[in-house]
């Protein structure tokens, strides 16, 4: 079974290591293929879209011209 979910975690660069000031974003599966052949995962807006392997590399992709891309510091299977 093909993995739906998953939790992304963004720490704030230039703060400490405090988890309450982190970004949760939840991204589900969509249809689509990254460019390295792997499903993407997008969150309900549309602007947080990852490709996420089999083996959980992640690959953040730029939906916008001015997006500075981060990568989670942690991620979490939902479902």
């Amino acid at each position: 079974m093909e993995t739906e979910r998953y939790e992304l975690t963004f720490h704030h660069a230039g703060t400490d290591p405090d988890p309450s000031e982190d970004d949760v974003v939840v991204v589900h599966r969509t249809s689509a293929t990254g460019p390295g052949g792997n499903p993407v995962y997008s969150d309900d807006t549309g602007i947080v879209q990852a490709e996420i392997s089999s083996g959980g590399e992640i690959r953040m992709l730029a939906t916008g011209s001015h997006q500075a891309l981060r990568r989670p510091t942690a991620t979490r299977l939902l479902d």
